[in-house]
């Protein structure tokens, strides 16, 4: 539920900055109070109150940054704050991030806006915001000790800037960068087109992609890890805590994916083909597109991709990296597979109780065991789909396609309803026959001349 509250009470000592300026009480109170949003669900679109018109987006596990409008200025509040974000259930973090989550809201507006961005910190050390990809005045583009003194804690910051083109963007610390970002300092910022109807689709989804390394049982990330992350999350939350992208049949669908992780993704969908139509250098001409079932995202860059949801069901949408689409992850847990383990596991047992011998066979088991964890953990395979265990975690969620999805409703429609004879099945009458191959006529038994040069003939070129 998003609810309102005045950060600027009990803010701390620090001054109140405007741009470079110092401001009185008076003008301090002029600033608009700072949502706050405390659920991890997905939230419905935010329909724009005032201001021109767009299209909104659809946060997946997020929500929109609600704004006023005061003399021609679209006013947001970006309160920066250690947070508790549940990663899956069963799971909490302590991150930090914007207005009560991680990542922060998103920022929607339209080309040509005028956007006066308030920016009051409350953690415990300075910070500042960066406007990643956008075009705007060198000293608003929140490089601290470059382009802006640091925002130390207490302090309210303001930037103000003009939307010079419509695209998507994202906005994060440029400020102990490493800690910060680490910590899920993060949220995108949608810049949509002046005409409503140009790039216009049915439903326009986006989220985050970001990683941490929490240790089972604890509840603060590793800032100091560079790639050997356990928890791979969209919008820092991880299957099956990441919410479905539900469609109605024949809708077309846009996807817009930031990664803000210390790797690429390649990020695939099931059952459609689609088109990168846009990345956070702009819209891409109709005449570069080509059609795809997997884009590749790398380190700081954002993709969108388009589709026309013509096939019913509940298609898998991940990242490609197998180890992407697990959780808690040992990376020193040596692979045991062909090592017999019951003789070992009996000794085992009897010095702990609990100990269950895994992976000599695969690890596919683990996707049904029911074993204890320590607290504030996942398991590293989970979820359970119609069929029995999905065997999946971290980057993985479904985009489900139905007839009877009415325009703006996001609500899980529940699993998909098979056709009948539409379902892969056990054969259990005898397998077909194997099927011999034909020769291969270029094999050195059915070409002459490669047989000669076996026997020491010559080659003659014509």
């Amino acid at each position: 539920m998003v609810t309102r509250r005045n950060f600027l009470t009990g803010a701390g000592t620090g001054a109140l900055a405007l741009g470079a300026g110092v401001v009185s009480r008076i003008a301090a109170a002029a600033i608009p109070e700072a949502a706050l949003q405390s659920s991890a669900a997905t939230q419905a679109p935010l329909s724009p109150p005032n201001g021109r018109p767009y299209n909104p987006v659809v946060t997946l596990n997020g929500w929109t940054l609600p704004w006023r409008m005061k003399d021609g200025w679209k006013e947001f509040h970006l309160v920066a704050e250690p947070v508790v974000r549940e990663i899956a259930p069963g799971m909490q973090a302590n991150l930090w991030g914007y207005n009560g989550q991680s990542p922060g809201p998103t920022i929607e507006a339209v080309e040509g806006d005028k956007v006066r961005i308030f920016v009051t910190n409350k953690l415990p050390e300075h910070t500042t915001i960066h406007w990643h990809g956008q075009r705007l005045a060198n000293g608003m583009d929140g490089v601290g000790g470059l382009t802006q003194s640091h925002i130390k804690p207490g302090q309210t910051y303001v930037y103000e800037f003009q939307l010079r083109r419509a695209g998507t963007f994202m906005y994060h610390p440029h400020a102990d960068e490493m800690v910060q970002m680490a910590m899920g300092m993060m949220g995108f910022f949608v810049v949509h087109p002046k005409d409503p109807k140009l790039m216009r689709v049915d439903r326009d989804f986006c989220f985050l992609l970001n990683a941490y390394d929490i240790d089972p049982g604890a509840y603060t990330p590793k800032v100091n890890t560079m790639l050997d992350f356990n928890l791979w999350t969209w919008n820092s939350r991880a299957f099956p805590g990441i919410d479905p992208l539900v469609v109605r049949t024949n809708d077309r669908v846009r996807i817009r994916v930031g990664n803000l992780t210390m790797t690429n993704h390649p990020i695939h969908l099931h059952g459609h083909e689609f088109e990168v139509t846009g990345t956070d250098g702009g819209w891409v001409p109709k005449s570069a597109r080509w059609p795809e079932v997997t884009t590749d995202i790398a380190v700081g860059q954002m993709r969108a991709v388009e589709f026309i949801a013509n096939e019913p069901g509940d298609w898998a949408f991940h990242c490609h990296k197998s180890h992407h689409t697990m959780n808690a992850m040992g990376h020193s847990v040596p692979t045991m597979i062909g090592v017999e383990q019951r003789d070992l596991a009996d000794r085992i047992g009897k010095l702990l109780p609990d100990y269950m011998a895994m992976g000599s066979k695969g690890m596919a088991d683990m996707g049904e065991m029911e074993m204890p964890l320590p607290d504030n953990t996942l398991p590293m395979m989970t979820g359970q789909g119609p069929f029995g265990a999905m065997e999946m975690g971290g980057m993985f969620s479904t985009v489900k396609v139905r007839d009877d999805v009415s325009p703006g409703d996001y609500k899980d429609p529940g699993w998909f309803k098979h056709p009948p004879g539409t379902v892969a099945q056990r054969w259990d009458a005898p397998a077909p026959a194997a099927v011999q191959a034909p020769a291969n006529p270029s094999s050195n038994t059915a070409n002459p001349t490669l047989l000669n040069l076996k026997r020491g003939g010559t080659r003659h070129e014509h």
